[in-house]
């Protein structure tokens, strides 16, 4: 039989993603045994402490086992954090070191929305690929640069490391590793019981973008700035980087270097940002937004928008104003 140990880590306000991992593997571990074959994972809940509180003593956990007492397990499943990243990382020190451990023992790892801090923290994921909730970003490139941030990803698999993005999204991360280990049908079946959409791989739609400004390069955030003010302009990069006095590839440096995004990019998702809330809140017809936003190729517009959110601007509206569509 398989370990599977759930970190309960210290001093975490988060319990859905604890609980979640939990029911589910436990419900496919039961349709594993229904269809004639022995459970094949032990779950157990681990930590360094007898109980962990959360929501201010609302709910207490109590781990099964100290991580300690684990010299083996085959999968280690990390749930979201707090918001106090650096509290949250210096306070599981031992368990940042276990995972370590452990993942050099040949375990696999995976990492629940913003419990890829306390991975990252680990020098694990370097040099690989991540994804996290979208609104962690900023924080987590700035703490990681060592590591490929990519949050319009859901899932990310590398190297026996899994990652996903933000809040509820775990169910299909949980999923996902139901087959990886158990089958595709042990994953449809729990995906029927507990109702998550199987197969799911982006969180783009749900990402709303708010610029990273959480970088201390003051050109580059009158560039951000300028860009944000002027999102009905059809703007070049050249025009912006002579505007500050700028080089263009020294520009591009910089603006990469602070916002994790090309110049391109970052126009393009501020004005596709623009564009969404106007979509979602009023009844213009894509023609209509797609000029408000600088843009003038509709086919053009449509490809930058579901390059970002995964959809059409039809399917957006469809789906966020119901007003709209009827």
């Amino acid at each position: 039989m398989k370990h599977l140990t759930i970190i309960v880590p210290e001093g975490q306000n988060n319990l859905s993603s604890i609980v979640g991992a939990y029911k589910i593997f436990t419900r496919a571990n039961e349709y594993w045994t229904k269809t004639g074959r022995k459970e094949l994972f032990k779950i157990q809940l681990a930590g360094i402490s007898k109980k962990v509180d959360f929501y201010d003593g609302l709910f207490t956990v109590k781990p099964q086992v100290n991580i300690s007492a684990i010299t083996k397990t085959h999968l280690i499943i990390i749930p979201s954090l707090n918001h106090n990243y650096d509290k949250a990382i210096k306070g599981n020190e031992l368990i940042v070191d276990w995972i370590e451990k452990q993942y050099k023992n040949g375990a696999e790892v995976a990492s629940i929305c913003t419990g890829a801090f306390l991975l990252a923290s680990s020098g694990l994921l370097n040099g690989k690929t991540c994804s996290t909730h979208w609104a962690a970003a900023d924080n987590f490139r700035n703490m990681f640069p060592q590591v490929d941030l990519q949050t319009d990803k859901l899932i990310t698999d590398e190297s026996g490391i899994y990652t996903n993005g933000g809040a509820y999204s775990f169910l299909n991360l949980i999923i996902y590793l139901i087959e990886k280990h158990y089958d595709r049908q042990t994953a449809i079946f729990c995906s029927k019981v507990f109702q998550i959409e199987i197969d799911r791989q982006s969180q783009s739609s749900f990402t709303i973008f708010t610029g990273q400004k959480l970088h201390s390069d003051e050109v580059i955030k009158k560039a951000q700035a300028f860009i944000e003010k002027n999102l009905h302009e059809k703007i070049s990069v050249e025009e912006l980087s002579s505007r500050f006095a700028i080089g263009r590839r020294n520009f591009d440096r910089r603006f990469i270097k602070a916002t994790g995004n090309t110049p391109v990019e970052y126009l393009q998702r501020a004005k596709i940002e623009s564009a969404k809330k106007a979509f979602e809140t009023t009844r213009k017809t894509v023609n209509e937004i797609m000029y408000e936003v600088g843009y003038s190729d509709v086919k053009a517009f449509r490809e930058v928008f579901r390059k970002i959110t995964g959809m059409s601007p039809l399917e957006y509206r469809s789906k966020y104003n119901k007003e709209a569509v009827v």
